[in-house]
């Protein structure tokens, strides 16, 4: 049985060592013998730097390295070419000035390295003049490979100063390459976020952005097939394991957590952190999630709520999809270029297509989510994971009254600094509680007389839902509050009935139960039923 080659990015390393590798080079020999400048968006390990890697590889010439894979059999010539490779995740970037002096260090190395005569001090001379050395000192044409291009500004992006400096700085230094066209064999750039191209790459106009292309959907990641053919002795290991007898089947769990990531709507993939380190430690467990979550993700939504409330069966244009603004950040597009929404499906129209985005599987939506309500609340993951525990029992037995006391609970963790004087805040906890359950529940739902707040339809019950707030002073007398909660349950209720909400339920043989919900702030909650 192949080793793991868990957090290993080499691939001489994976193929030398005795490790699993996919074959992806059939890709990589369609880029070779196509355009000469490629970008590619992808999520944070997903396989990027090592798809770059491999790519040069390819270009150091060792044919016999690639024996056994698909560009080895091919007609491709494996002429070596020198490979510039920069790694922007090993760049400073705390400052405009650290990131040109680290960019500085990094190419000064590689020019001392080459031995080669350059005494440019600023960052993109440097590297117009190494291009031209390296092709003058080899007889080749010169490879660029970039990684992770956008990490000074993913950085910084709650401070958006340093991150527009940053951006002009790498603006700056990316430019040089259409001018050096005469001088390149092949470029290649990854990362993150796709930023507007006037915003970055305005000079490289001649980047093509193979992000959304069809033919380079599976680029990175792990299809069905590929997990079978090249994992089956880890899937038989893992059946074998005590703590996974208790399972109908491990396939389907493991396409269950770690699969449904997709850029065209067709192809499905696995997330290759998450399934060796599935593999390795022989448990389900959120790893790509508890790898890293961007604080920033999270702000965005404690500052605009009712965009969490908006993510479910999300319909999008690939042009929103496709731009990253420094100070205009869209919540939907950053988190599907970040990998928490992606493509369900493609639905075609007379005019550009819409993409259907959703949460790719069940690490992502329950980790996510627990993060979301633990954030919201400031309560904790503990609390958010007991709150989980009681809340499913409460639902189950139809226990309003209790899940009413729970969600209390979680309110009354609201920081006072926190809370904001808006229903979608409320909204969006209760929603996101419901999703960190496991439960579908469908929000916003438009009917003939106007939107359901929430439904969630279980095997003998539907629940639908309103949601009322109702700002109220914090000196306010009980007398006074009791006032507002009797308005608001009113109003929610009336709005219920007389819109017909639950009409459509009527007859299905399941019990309906309408109830409203009105909110003053925090653990301030009251809750009216009808059956």
């Amino acid at each position: 049985m192949k080793k793991l080659p868990l957090g290993i990015q080499s691939f001489r390393k994976i193929i030398t060592g005795g490790y699993v590798y996919v074959d992806k080079t059939r890709y990589i020999y369609d880029l070779l013998n196509g355009a000469g400048y490629y970008f590619l968006s992808r999520p944070r390990r997903f396989g990027k730097s090592l798809l770059l890697d491999t790519i040069g590889e390819v270009f150091g010439g060792d044919k016999e390295l690639f024996c056994g894979l698909a560009i080895y059999d091919s007609d491709y010539n494996f002429v070596k070419h020198p490979v510039i490779r920069l790694d922007m995740s090993n760049i400073s970037n705390k400052t405009p000035k650290i990131l040109e002096e680290s960019l500085a260090s990094s190419l000064r190395q590689r020019i001392q390295d080459e031995d080669l005569n350059i005494t440019d001090k600023i960052p993109a001379d440097m590297f117009k003049h190494l291009i031209e050395s390296l092709y003058k000192k080899y007889g080749q044409r010169v490879v660029v490979l970039i990684d992770e291009y956008d990490k000074p500004i993913l950085d910084h992006l709650p401070d958006t100063e340093v991150a527009e400096a940053n951006r002009q700085v790498i603006r700056e230094f990316y430019g040089i390459l259409k001018s050096m066209d005469p001088y390149l064999r092949f470029t290649f750039i990854t990362g993150v976020t796709k930023f507007t191209k006037t915003s970055i790459f305005s000079e490289l106009n001649n980047l093509f952005d193979i992000t959304m292309a069809e033919d380079y959907a599976s680029i990175c990641g792990i299809d069905i097939e590929h997990l079978n053919k090249y994992f089956d002795e880890h899937i038989e290991d893992i059946k074998a394991h005590r703590s996974f007898k208790h399972y109908e089947s491990i396939h389907h769990e493991i396409l269950k957590w770690y699969d449904g990531y997709s850029w065209d709507g067709e192809n499905r993939l696995l997330n290759p952190f998450s399934l060796l380190s599935f593999f390795s430690h022989k448990k389900f467990e959120s790893f790509w999630y508890a790898s890293g979550t961007p604080k920033f993700l999270i702000d965005l939504i404690k500052k605009k709520p009712e965009s969490f409330l908006a993510l479910k069966n999300l319909e999008i244009k690939e042009r929103v999809l496709d731009t990253f603004d420094i100070r205009k950040i869209e919540i939907e597009s950053l988190l599907f270029q970040t990998g928490y929404l992606t493509v369900k499906k493609v639905l075609l129209t007379k005019g550009a297509p819409l993409y259907l985005l959703g949460m790719p599987n069940f690490e992502v939506s329950e980790a996510f989510n627990m993060q979301i309500v633990a954030t919201l609340t400031e309560s904790g993951e503990l609390r958010a994971e007991q709150a989980q525990i009681e809340m499913s029992r409460a639902l189950n037995n139809g226990d309003l009254q209790k899940m009413l006391d729970i969600l209390r609970g979680l309110f009354a963790s609201i920081p006072y600094e926190l809370h904001i004087d808006r229903e979608a805040y409320y909204h969006s906890i209760f929603y996101a509680v419901m999703c960190v359950l496991g439960f579908d529940m469908d929000v916003e739902i438009s009917v003939a007389k106007g939107r359901v707040d929430a439904i969630l339809e279980l095997d003998k019950i539907v629940y639908v839902m309103e949601f009322k707030y109702k700002a109220c002073p914090p000196d306010a007398s009980i007398e006074d509050k009791q006032a507002l909660f009797t308005a608001a349950l009113a109003e929610a209720m009336d709005q219920l009935n007389d819109r017909g909400y639950s009409l459509k339920y009527q007859g299905s043989g399941k019990e309906v139960c309408q109830a409203a919900f009105a909110f003053l702030g925090r653990n301030e909650i009251e809750m009216k039923i009808s059956h």
